[in-house]
C-alpha cells in the first residue's frame, strides 16, 4: 500500500505543466474601431464568464499548450482574412504574469480565424501556436460590441449600392436630359 501512495505521488510529480495550466486572468483586445479589456472575476466558474467563453472561442488552450485531437490547422487558409484585431492574455504563474498574442480575424472569409505565434513562453514552456478556425469567434466578439460586418464590408456594399442604384440612375438621368433637349431642338427648329 506504501509502495502504492509512493508511485501515485511520484506520477503526480511528472505531470506536465501543462496540464496544470491555469486559465487567463485577463485579455485585451484591440483592432479597428473595437477596443475591450476582460477580466476574470473572482471565485466564479471561469468558463460562464465572458473571459472564459472567449477563451474557447479563439482556440487559446490548443494554441498555447496543444490539445489531443488536435484542431489546428496545417495552413493559413486561402481567402481573404479581412482585418485583423489582436489579443494580449494575462496568464498569471507564480512568481511572474505572462502576456501572450494572439491574431483575430474574424471576418475572415470561411469563418472566423485565429493565429497564435508559437514559441512564446507560457507556464513552464513555449506555445504550440497556429492557425485556428473559430466559428463561435465572431458572435462572441459581437456581444462584447464588435460590429456584425466589418467597415470594409459596410464600404463594399455602399459602393455595391452606389454601383447597382447610382450608375443606372445617372444613365437614366442623362437618358431624360438628351430627350429633352432632343425634343427642344426639333420644337426651335432650323
Amino acid at each position: 500500500m506504501k509502495r502504492l501512495i509512493l508511485a501515485a505521488a511520484l506520477a503526480g510529480l511528472l505531470v506536465p505543466a501543462a496540464a496544470l495550466a491555469k486559465e487567463p486572468s485577463a485579455a485585451s483586445i484591440s483592432g479597428p474601431g473595437f477596443d475591450k479589456t476582460l477580466t476574470a472575476p473572482e471565485n466564479d466558474n471561469f468558463t460562464s464568464t465572458a473571459l472564459g467563453r472567449l477563451t474557447m472561442a479563439t482556440g487559446f488552450f490548443p494554441a498555447a499548450v496543444g490539445q489531443s485531437p488536435d484542431p489546428m490547422l496545417p495552413d493559413r487558409p486561402a481567402g481573404s482574412l479581412g482585418p485583423r484585431y489582436t489579443i494580449v492574455w494575462t496568464v498569471p504563474v507564480p512568481g511572474h504574469t505572462h502576456r501572450v498574442r494572439q491574431d483575430l480575424y474574424p471576418y475572415a472569409e470561411g469563418g472566423a480565424l485565429t493565429y497564435m505565434k508559437p514559441g512564446q513562453a507560457i507556464y513552464e514552456s513555449r506555445t504550440v501556436g497556429g492557425w485556428y478556425r473559430a466559428y463561435g469567434l465572431k458572435p462572441a466578439l459581437v456581444r462584447l460590441g464588435l460590429p456584425a460586418r466589418s467597415a470594409q464590408d459596410a464600404a463594399g456594399s455602399s459602393l455595391a449600392l452606389f454601383a447597382g442604384i447610382g450608375i443606372p440612375g445617372a444613365l437614366a438621368l442623362t437618358g431624360a436630359f438628351l430627350l429633352v433637349r432632343r425634343s427642344r431642338l426639333r420644337r426651335e427648329g432650323p
